[in-house]
């Protein structure tokens, strides 16, 4: 796979005239890709029904006569106007049940079934007309557009979920969620048993009782609660596969759909499943500020940096989510606007993150965007060029990455010899039942995989399916709280080292507590008696060193124990190679256990400098300096914001 760049444009926004100097300057840069249209509904279709493809028509035949290739995505993020005029009902409701209005984007619910045949029609339009081939348009000089009409690839909306608009208490989602509830559930008494309605006298007498699980008195059922989340994720699943399905008649060029950083309330595996790329939005800056959960020392520590494993995490999701395929479609290459501060980032940063990406297996990274915009919301958020077009900081390290890959070997992904767990539903359940103020099942593993990483470690991310486990030699699966049968099953045939908990097997997929109590593991003598969660200060000392924090789960049972507490209490227990750890660990007890681990399983681990990095590709091994000093690797000095490469 030979690694590519690309940058995000906006045509609509500048004057016509510019045209053609940006794209000679982004062919100069070395970039393959413009992604293009996301935003553009209302330059598309100003007024209903009357289409305006003209510029588009120009700006793609404008764009592919300098070499490079067209991302286009679907505008349906951005609902016009007119479009909100016509089903004033189509906003979305947040939990306090007010409407979330227009004036910005994803104003939209995913359960309105308007809205949702106005962007079937629209993505129709599109997919026809810029699906394949040349076009025909007597409007267009033929040596222009028919030459250039098709795309090279899709993306689907733009970023599912941000802004917090996956959930919506509107009326149009709970009609929806009242026919998805009578499909799962056979009769409204199974319902009621499932979600042990006897508690509090909350049976209903019909499906067309039950409200979204908002403003009620004190806390929702967690089972209604989780039922809902469920369906809301089938929402996003059902609208972008929508989208999908319509460009497919009409196109054979790829179709992706770009995440975003710890947004978690829809299936990404499911979308996925759609869709022939994976890509995310990485703005490391931004992320460390607002999503990470890093405390003060640590914000102020990497500020210009970013945290140095939440990208690598992101990328390796992603990896996972797109079955081996995927891209950055948005990389951060200077300050944002968005965050609660916005700093600038070291010089060499765009350059490590890019090339960060690419050893993680990226096809290709886009920056975003190809020129500051001076108006409107994003005003403050830089861009390869300046407002007046001027070189921002970024654009010379896009260019000595693009130079560098000119060079640079075609990269193979290896498969790492560790397997973590991430499950959506999981992430849900934590959400309902965190039991302790923080607490999160993505809190949880991502400090898994950070202490993986400061071991030296490449670790691939799988969903929690028997098929995703096999040939590795060490497999993580802390907090899921509802493995399937067909998963415990497999991973007791892995032969792997195996290490579960907390909270593995916790509740059933209806949030009951269940019964023989957790974790049911096959092979292991081991019962959570007890679960307690821990405030700060009341952390628990190990006695082999560090301490449990946050979560502990009492365990009762007669299984070989690995890790106890100070006053013997048994925290991890181990037989024949599956392990259950009953407790969310500090960062020193953390990397002593998955040290040992490693080490049963016959995998070399090396304690990483602060704020390095490595991770391994089929030929070469990258190093990467997340910190703000020099750090010696080998006889070579490593220095802030550096990439080293070694040929394995």
């Amino acid at each position: 796979m030979k690694r590519t760049l690309g940058v995000c444009y906006y045509p609509e926004h500048w004057s016509r005239d510019l045209w053609e100097e940006d794209a000679r300057r982004m062919a100069a840069l070395g970039l393959t890709w413009v992604r293009i249209g996301e935003f553009a509904w209302s330059r598309l279709e100003a007024v209903e029904g009357t289409y305006t493809f003209e510029w588009l028509d120009e700006a793609i035949a404008v764009l592919k006569a300098a070499g490079l290739k067209v991302v286009l995505g679907t505008p349906t993020a951005t609902p016009p106007r007119w479009m909100v005029d016509k089903y004033p009902d189509m906003l979305a409701r947040d939990v306090e049940g007010r409407d979330r209005k227009f004036g910005s984007r994803r104003h939209y619910c995913f359960s309105h079934e308007g809205y949702k045949a106005e962007c079937a029609r629209i993505v129709t339009a599109l997919a026809e007309r810029y699906g394949g081939g040349a076009i025909s348009s007597k409007e267009i000089d033929p040596n222009s557009f028919e030459e250039f009409g098709s795309v090279d690839a899709w993306q689907t909306d733009n970023e599912y979920g941000c802004h917090d608009t996956t959930l919506s208490y509107s009326d149009a989602a709970q009609e929806a969620f009242r026919g998805w509830l009578a499909r799962r559930y056979n009769g409204i008494e199974a319902l009621n048993a499932a979600w042990g309605n006897v508690f509090w006298s909350m049976d209903y007498a019909s499906f067309d009782d039950i409200d979204l699980p908002n403003l009620t008195v004190t806390e929702p059922n967690p089972a209604h609660v989780m039922a809902f989340r469920r369906f809301s994720s089938d929402q996003v699943v059902a609208f972008n596969k929508l989208q999908a399905d319509i460009i497919r008649q009409h196109s054979d060029a790829p179709i992706a759909h770009n995440y975003m950083g710890r947004v978690t309330e829809f299936d990404h595996f499911d979308v996925g499943d759609d869709l022939d790329i994976a890509s995310w939005d990485s703005y490391p800056l931004g992320f460390l500020e607002d999503r990470v959960g890093a405390d003060a020392a640590r914000q102020t520590a990497y500020a210009r940096q970013g945290d140095p494993d939440f990208q690598a995490f992101h990328h390796d999701l992603y990896r996972a989510v797109g079955k081996g395929r995927w891209w950055v479609m948005e990389q951060q290459p200077g300050p944002v606007n968005w965050a609660p501060y916005n700093p600038e980032p070291l010089p060499g940063m765009v350059r490590l993150w890019s090339w960060e990406a690419f050893a993680h297996g990226a096809e290709a990274v886009c920056y975003f965007r190809w020129r500051q915009a001076p108006f409107a919301q994003e005003q403050m958020h830089a861009g390869l060029l300046r407002p007046d077009s001027v070189e921002a900081q970024g654009f010379a390290e896009a260019s000595d990455v693009a130079q560098e890959l000119a060079e640079a070997p075609e990269v193979s992904v290896a498969k790492a010899p560790v397997a973590l767990v991430f499950d959506y539903a999981a992430e849900w359940g934590w959400e309902i039942q965190p039991h302790g103020a923080g607490n999160s099942y993505f809190g949880l593993v991502f400090d898994t995989y950070a202490a993986l990483r400061r071991l030296g470690l490449s670790i691939d991310i799988v969903p929690a399916e028997a098929d995703a486990i096999a040939g590795y030699k060490l497999i993580l699966a802390p907090g899921l709280l509802t493995p399937e049968p067909a998963f415990l099953s497999a991973l007791g045939k892995s032969g792997a080292e195996v290490i579960l908990g907390p909270r593995f097997g916790a509740r059933t997929a209806d949030m009951s507590t269940p019964v023989p109590l957790p974790p049911a593991v096959p092979g292991l003598d081991v019962t959570v008696a007890q679960v307690e969660s821990l405030r700060p200060g009341l952390e628990i000392p190990l006695a082999k060193g560090g301490h449990v924090t946050r979560h502990r789960d009492v365990l009762a049972g007669f299984t070989p124990v690995m890790e106890e507490t100070e006053d013997g209490q048994a925290v991890m227990v181990e037989q024949d190679g599956l392990a259950y750890l009953g407790g969310w660990l500090d960062d020193e007890a953390m990397g002593r256990v998955l040290g040992a681990a490693c080490s049963r399983a016959g995998i070399a681990t090396l304690q990483m400098p602060e704020g390095v990095r490595c991770r391994e590709t089929e030929t070469e091994r990258f190093w990467f300096n997340y910190g703000s000093t020099a750090a010696q690797i080998g006889d070579q000095e490593l220095p802030p914001a550096g990439v080293l490469r070694e040929t394995l």
